[in-house]
């Protein structure tokens, strides 16, 4: 088998992967930041990086995968610089900001499950770690590269990048980022514009706030993952992940910033998969086409013309390359649909097929065809995690499977061996490193039209003050979890555990 290859971003190449304790992986992957529902952007990041994780493991590796969940504030560094995300939208919705946050992470976890992606090792929140946060400024700034101003401390960017190369990892220059970076709340008490915060004193109207050497306040976006990471997976480790859009300036500001509080480069390769595009357009809640994953399960958003099964949507991922760009379309997912169908299909065909105890195969051509294609699939799932290869693969192997259940060609076509490694080869890549999951014979648009209906018949028990058949509904769908909420706007929510 060939060595796995992957794509450093940090070096722009395809390296060896060479683990720094052999036969452990320490793999860190941004979480996300829980102000709100998880949406279609989210399941991109997160699929490519179960399938990672499955893959390490799959290859005998014992992986620790840590994915946080930022649930501090998250204020950006590239405008609106002290607004907290949780907190404001805590005010929005009325709930203590941790009860937001219990909220939305519930609903990321319940996305992820449908997904089918499997649990991290250790999923730790930024405001679990404020203590590690604030130890690591401290040793930011006796090395000589923060300062701190009126109870904020920044970055000194300029002065690191007298001794290290700062917009490596995303290709930006710093002269170039001194010039054209915005002006933003807070900027008179920084030396630089591109300085960055790692701790931010809180204004008096701020909820989320701890004390700190530098008075109350919040840290900054990016000691949050600096700190956790390396908590968990030392202060140097194989394999950081995200998204493009988090090369600047939050994986560089982690880099810049572990560099001098540990003495060495936090991570030795570093992976970002590309963006996903709606009908070719950008996804933004500026455009309306951001859709949230209750959207997508539901078909419940205006750009979506019927309800999609989570697992045609983790197919779809999975047949473009992690570092290609992704268009999604109602034609697209239709599309991945019935070809997840077609595969599933000869699967379930292939797992039905007798071994006729052939040892010589009576179509030699075509034994050496199957298991050409067999062993490509490790070919390309090393070669970067080619999934969309690894897939095109099984398709050319499907229409054998079905030749020999339709006896087409005999069913000694191909040794027992070959049928052995091809058994083997569907099982371990449909089902143990792709992570997909038959199609299950319940619409969820249907299900969701029949709970809409339920939901409203339990309304209407309230209204007629009739509790106990509204609380009998309420406790029926819970025994069969489906767990309704009632929201303070009147309106009724629903989850599926």
């Amino acid at each position: 088998m060939s060595a796995l290859l992957i794509y450093n971003s940090y070096t722009r190449q395809k390296e060896a992967f060479t683990p720094i304790t052999p036969g452990h992986v320490g793999l860190y992957v941004c979480g996300p930041t829980v102000s709100g529902e998880s949406h279609l952007g989210h399941a991109r990041p997160y699929i490519t990086f179960d399938v990672v994780n499955r893959y390490l493991q799959y290859l005998g590796y014992k992986v620790r995968y840590v994915r946080n969940i930022t649930d501090a504030g998250h204020f950006e560094e590239e405008g609106r610089e002290a607004e907290d995300k949780v907190a404001k939208k805590a005010i929005l919705e009325m709930l203590e900001p941790m009860e937001l946050v219990h909220k939305y992470t519930s609903l990321f976890h319940w996305g992820m499950r449908r997904f089918n992606t499997l649990e991290p090792s250790i999923e730790p929140t930024a405001t679990g770690h404020i203590i590690e946060q604030i130890e690591m400024i401290k040793k930011i700034i006796a090395a000589g590269y923060a300062y701190e101003v009126n109870g904020s401390v920044y970055f000194d960017v300029k002065k690191y990048n007298d001794h290290y190369p700062y917009g490596k990892l995303s290709g930006r220059i710093l002269e170039d980022l001194l010039e054209t970076s915005r002006d933003l709340d807070g900027q008179d008490e920084k030396r630089e514009k591109v300085d960055f915060a790692l701790w931010k004193s809180a204004p008096p109207e701020h909820i989320m706030r701890w004390p700190s050497p530098w008075g109350e306040g919040f840290p900054g976006w990016h000691i949050e993952c600096s700190a956790m990471s390396s908590k968990y997976l030392g202060k140097q480790f194989d394999i950081h992940g995200g998204g493009m859009d988090l090369q600047f300036p939050h994986h560089e500001s982690e880099i810049a910033q572990s560099t001098i509080a540990h003495g060495c480069t936090p991570v030795n390769y570093w992976m970002h998969n590309n963006m996903i595009t709606i009908n070719g357009r950008k996804m933004g809640k500026s455009y309306n086409n951001v859709i949230k994953l209750t959207e997508l399960f539901s078909g419940d958003h205006e750009l979506l013309e019927q309800a999609y099964h989570p697992m045609v949507i983790r197919f779809y991922i999975l047949t473009t390359h992690y570092r290609s760009t992704l268009d999604f379309s109602n034609e697209a997912l239709q599309a991945a649909k019935k070809a997840l169908k077609r595969l599933w299909d000869a699967y379930e065909v292939l797992q039905k097929l007798e071994d006729n105890g052939a040892a010589t195969a009576s179509y030699p051509e075509l034994d050496k065809k199957v298991r050409d294609f067999c062993a490509a699939c490790h070919t390309d799932m090393n070669d970067d995690f080619n999934t969309a290869k690894v897939i095109a693969n099984l398709f050319e192997l499907a229409p054998v499977i079905n030749s020999i259940r339709q006896g087409q060609v005999p069913a000694g076509a191909i040794s027992s061996d070959t049928l052995a490694t091809l058994k083997t080869t569907f099982h371990s890549f449909m089902e143990t490193i792709l992570g997909l999951q038959p199609l299950k014979q319940e619409d969820t648009g249907k299900l969701d039209g029949v709970l809409q209906l339920v939901i409203a018949m339990r309304k209407d028990a309230r209204t007629r003050k009739d509790y106990a058949t509204s609380d009998k509904i309420r406790d029926t769908l819970g025994a069969i979890g489906i767990q309704l909420k009632d929201e303070k706007d009147g309106s009724v929510s629903y989850s599926l555990s």
